[in-house]
Formats: structure tokens, C-alpha cells, sequence
């Protein structure tokens, strides 16, 4: 350890809001170049290996090929799928001495197809699967918790490449059992949930999520075993409801009810009735100014229930990333004076309003069902507003919040919200790149068919953040002997050259009998070389001590702490075995 480059920290550094950042970078594993950018010491790069060396084997274990593309990509083939401008400003552009346009590839669907296109033109030669294990860029707005999300980091992508659908469903199914068998081996606790495709594009997803209280993705659970992203939820619409005894719509006088709280309160105060007003009998309509990949922009207005509010990522898996959307303002109001605000109704929304302004409802406000909205005037809202019969709309969106204990979309009980790590995403691509970058090839027939693929991601390095978060405690991280940079952390706890010496030749044989061993031979207090260890997180602590006096040597279990006594012509053999 005198000689290992790494210098580890007592203090947290200033930017690290969760434990796996602060604990990386105070033990020396990496080390922040810039926002959301670390690089990689001995020890990180050590654990980066183990892991990258796992997935590597459970995709040759499915046949797939290892290749490696370059990180600088050439602007046309993005620009054929239109992701050079759908990916926005995640992504980072540059240009040439001459000109030339490029990107850091944020992914490589593209370069995947072109190179098969270019090489194979039979169905004999397919099916075909190959994958990558490279650095991507993406330019986040906000990088945060260190590896978790990142503006560069490594990650394994793979691509089948099938003749047709019932090919492609075998790929998918072989990359998604190879993800379980790599997310046992690296001991996270994990679920498998449906998700949106997104920018990718393609039909089935499934994400791999780390359960993790720090984790970004909210998923949904039911007893029944219904698992998904938040995003991915779609709402049970309820049976539409006969109004043909419905009361006529009519206004009431509401002042002070701009809000939704106010509302309910006057509602109940001047228009009671036997069962009370709640929020979720109103309708809101909640306005968003919509700019576009290309530029363009556009208005939209969502109708939900009063007690719902729209989710942000819902709303942009519905739009998609390139898209973004702000809440109307000032002058977004000012540019449409019939909008009163507050007091907001469908009756001056709509594509074939006055307003001109997309219109989309929530799937709960099916025809038959009776509202409290605005009346469009300030002070006054509409009572026994009837979908169908009074107002609709452009189309639905199902973008409002899922909440604990709403009904699963097939049947198997309530929701129960957590949150986890996204560390894998598969997807059934289908033909969209092979359509665009033209990947045909000859079937049995002789006829020219488009070639049918799936995309298929873990983040490797986001594997090493997520299971040092799981595998930590108030001292430090407790790295899993498989995929610890070493398994044997011996530490000599006295001044003497005797215990020096014993030390040395213990760590050569536990070396020669294939044990990585780490060896503080430092000139450091005993106290030091305790809390490193601790920091570091090696599985075994061996410490060579007083008891050398006695002929033992004290065998530490960093993960349980348990501590016992070994004579040292035994120790060997106790932890090789």
C-alpha cells in the first residue's frame, strides 16, 4: 500500500449527495475531472474490470460477439434516424478542422446496423448478436450523485440482428435471461419492470432496476406481480357512465377560487349537497408551452382531476427528450386573453377553439362523467359539466402522477410506489434503424427483407455505483469478494520488523495460492491503517499484531465484523480454502 496510488480522504467531498459518491471518492477509487466526469484510480478501475469481465461472459455465454466502435461518430447516419436533432441537447456536437460535423456517441444503434449492412446480405447469416463495452457522452443538465448519472460513463450495449419477429422475440429473451444471471452475480437486488422506449424507439421494453432509496426511477409493484416504470403505467379507464339523468351544466359564483383548495372550500360553502365536494370532482386544466426538436412550438392543455397533478417525466415519455416543456406564463397568457387564469375551462380550449390550443384529457374523465371546472370568467366555475355531452377534446394523455394504491393496470391489486437504479434496458427495436439506414438482406426466397433487431444496455459503470450503495456502512464499503479489487487487506498493526516480515510472507502466500492481497506496509499508527481498511472495504481484514507474540494473527470480517483468532501457520489455509 506504499505504493498503490491512492490517497483517501477524511472529509466528504463538497458536491456528494449520496453515500456511493462520497465513499468512492474519499477511499481514492475515483476522482472528480469535472461535473459529472471522474476518473478512474487503481482501486475504481479494479472494480470496473470485475464487473465489465461479468457481462462479458454472460453474452458469450448467449453468443454474442465482442466488437468496438469509436466514441466519435460521423453526423449522416444519426441524421438518417433524426436522432441527430430528437436527442436535443443531450447530446454533444463538435465539428472538424474542415467543417465536418460529429458527435459523442450517446449510443450506437446507427454504427451497429451500417457495419452489419456492410458485411451481411443472407438470412444464412443471421441470427447475429454483437455487443460493446465502451464510454458514452451524454450531456446531462444536472449530473449528479457521482457515477449515477454521469456525463460520460461506460456502458455494455448489444444489438440482435434476426430475419423476423419470432427471431428477434428468441434474442430478446436470451439478452434478458443473460441480465438476470449478471445482476445475481453482481448481488444487487433487483426488479424487472415494463418501461418506454423512448428515444430508442421499438415495441416491448423491460428495465432492470437496482431497489435503491436513492435511485431516480419511481417504479409501481402489485401483489398480483405487475411491475413497471412510473412512466410506463397506463391508466384503467373506467366504463363510460350514461348521463341521460344528469343535471344541466350551470354556473355558479366561486370569487376567490382560483386554486383548487379555494374551489372546494366555496364549492361546499354555496353549492353544497349531501356528499361533500372533494378536489378530485373538479377538472383543471393544466397549460404547457411545447418546444420541439426542429423548433417549432406549440400550446397544450391537459384536463385532469382536481386532485391529480401532472407527473414531469410521464409528460416527457410522452413527448419524448428532444421535447421541452415549460408551464405557461405571463406572456404565454398574454398572448391568449380568452384564457382567464385560474378559472380555465374547456370551453376555450381546443384545436377548434377561439384559442387554437391542443386540448388532451386525463383517461379518468371518460364520457358520462361530471365535473367542476372553470367557467372561463374570473370568479365563476361550471357545476355538472358532462364529458360527451357538454365538452371534449382533442385526444387523451395519460401523463397525471400514479399514486399508492391505485388499481394495476391488469387487475392484480393495488400500486405500491419505490424507487431504484436503472442499471439495464432492453428493447425490441424492430425496423426502425434497419429501415432507415437500409439493412436488408436475401431470405430463403430470395426476396430482399428488412432485418429486425433489439438494442439491449447495462450501465457498467453506473454497476459500480449502485453496488457500492448497497454494500456500505457508516465506516465505509464492503465490496463483495468477487468484486473487490482485492480479497485479502492485510494490515500491519505494530512498528516491529518481525511483524513486518510476517506480514510480507503471509500476503506472498495467499498471492501464490491466487488471492489478490493488498498489503499496508505503510508507516502509519495502527488507527489509520484501521479506518483506511474500513474505508476501502476489502471482505477480509487480516491483522498482524501483539498476537504475533502468541503465534496468531486476527482475521477480520469487514461486512459482518466478526473477528477471531488464527495461529499463523493456519491463516493460509483458513482463507484459501
Amino acid at each position: 500500500m506504499s505504493e498503490l496510488f491512492v490517497r483517501t480522504l477524511r472529509e466528504d467531498p463538497a458536491d456528494a449527495e449520496v453515500a456511493s459518491h462520497r465513499l468512492l471518492v474519499r477511499a481514492g477509487y475515483i476522482r472528480r475531472a469535472a461535473p459529472g466526469i471522474y476518473s478512474w484510480l487503481p482501486l475504481g478501475l479494479a472494480v470496473l474490470r470485475k464487473v465489465e469481465q461479468i457481462v462479458r461472459e454472460e453474452m458469450a455465454a448467449i453468443g454474442a460477439q465482442e466488437v468496438s466502435f469509436p466514441a466519435l461518430l460521423p453526423r449522416e447516419p444519426y441524421e438518417a434516424t433524426n436522432r441527430w436533432t430528437e436527442y436535443g441537447p443531450n447530446l454533444f456536437r463538435l465539428s472538424d478542422r474542415k467543417g465536418g460535423d460529429y458527435l459523442l456517441g450517446p449510443t450506437h444503434e446507427e454504427m451497429f446496423t451500417l457495419l452489419v449492412k456492410d458485411l451481411y446480405t443472407s438470412y444464412k447469416d443471421l441470427p447475429l448478436s454483437l455487443f460493446q463495452i465502451q464510454t458514452k457522452y451524454r450531456d446531462e443538465a444536472r449530473p449528479r450523485a457521482g457515477l449515477l448519472r454521469g456525463r460520460e460513463f461506460v456502458m455494455k450495449d448489444s444489438y440482435s440482428f434476426d430475419i423476423d419477429e419470432a427471431g428477434l422475440q428468441k434474442s430478446y429473451d436470451a439478452h434478458r435471461d443473460a441480465y438476470i444471471k449478471i445482476f445475481e452475480r453482481l448481488g444487487l437486488e433487483y426488479v424487472i419492470v415494463k418501461a418506454q422506449s423512448g428515444a430508442m424507439g421499438g415495441s416491448a421494453s423491460e428495465e432492470f432496476l437496482a431497489v435503491s432509496p436513492i435511485g431516480e426511477d419511481t417504479y409501481v409493484r402489485s401483489p398480483g406481480g405487475y411491475a413497471a416504470n412510473v412512466e410506463a403505467v397506463a391508466t384503467p379507464a373506467p366504463a363510460p357512465i350514461p348521463y341521460e339523468d344528469a343535471p344541466a351544466a350551470h354556473v355558479e359564483d366561486t370569487p376567490d377560487s382560483a386554486t383548487i383548495e379555494a374551489l372546494v372550500a366555496v364549492a361546499n360553502q354555496r353549492v353544497p349537497r349531501d356528499t361533500p365536494w372533494q378536489a378530485g370532482d373538479t377538472l383543471k386544466n393544466v397549460l404547457f408551452r411545447i418546444t420541439h426538436a426542429d423548433g417549432s412550438t406549440e400550446d397544450l392543455a391537459i384536463g385532469l382531476p382536481g386532485d391529480r397533478a401532472v407527473d414531469d417525466k410521464r409528460l416527457e415519455a410522452v413527448l419524448g427528450e428532444s421535447s421541452v416543456f415549460t408551464p405557461f406564463d405571463d406572456a404565454d397568457f398574454a398572448r391568449h386573453p380568452q384564457l382567464v387564469k385560474g378559472y380555465i375551462g374547456p370551453g376555450v380550449l381546443g384545436e377548434e377553439s377561439a384559442t387554437g390550443i391542443r386540448y388532451l384529457l386525463d383517461p379518468r374523465v371518460v364520457t358520462g362523467t361530471r365535473w367542476v371546472t372553470g367557467a372561463d370568467r374570473a370568479g365563476q366555475h361550471v357545476f355538472d359539466l358532462v364529458a360527451g355531452r357538454d365538452f371534449t377534446a382533442d385526444g387523451s394523455i395519460d401523463v397525471a402522477e400514479v399514486r399508492e394504491g391505485d388499481p394495476s393496470p391488469d387487475g392484480s391489486g393495488p400500486l405500491e410506489l419505490a424507487r431504484g437504479i436503472e442499471m439495464g434496458h432492453i428493447f425490441q427495436l424492430g425496423r426502425k434503424y434497419a429501415e432507415a439506414l437500409g439493412l436488408r438482406v436475401l431470405d430463403e426466397n430470395g426476396k430482399l427483407v428488412t432485418v429486425t433487431m433489439g438494442s439491449y444496455g447495462v450501465g457498467i459503470s453506473r454497476a459500480v455505483a449502485a453496488i457500492a450503495e448497497s454494500n456500505c456502512d457508516d465506516q465505509g464499503l464492503c465490496w463483495p469478494a468477487d468484486l473487490a479489487p482485492y480479497q485479502v487487506h492485510v494490515v500491519v498493526a505494530g512498528k516491529g520488523e518481525e511483524q513486518l516480515l510476517a506480514a510480507t510472507e503471509l500476503a506472498q502466500e495467499l498471492a501464490g495460492r491466487g488471492i489478490d492481497v493488498l498489503l499496508d506496509d505503510r508507516k502509519a499508527s495502527p488507527g489509520v491503517k484501521f479506518a483506511d481498511a474500513e474505508l476501502l472495504g476489502m471482505p477480509t481484514v487480516v491483522v498482524v499484531g501483539k498476537g504475533l507474540a502468541d503465534g496468531v494473527v486476527e482475521v477480520r470480517d469487514r461486512r459482518s465484523g466478526a473477528r477471531e483468532n488464527i495461529a499463523v501457520g493456519q491463516v493460509v489455509e483458513h482463507l484459501a480454502g
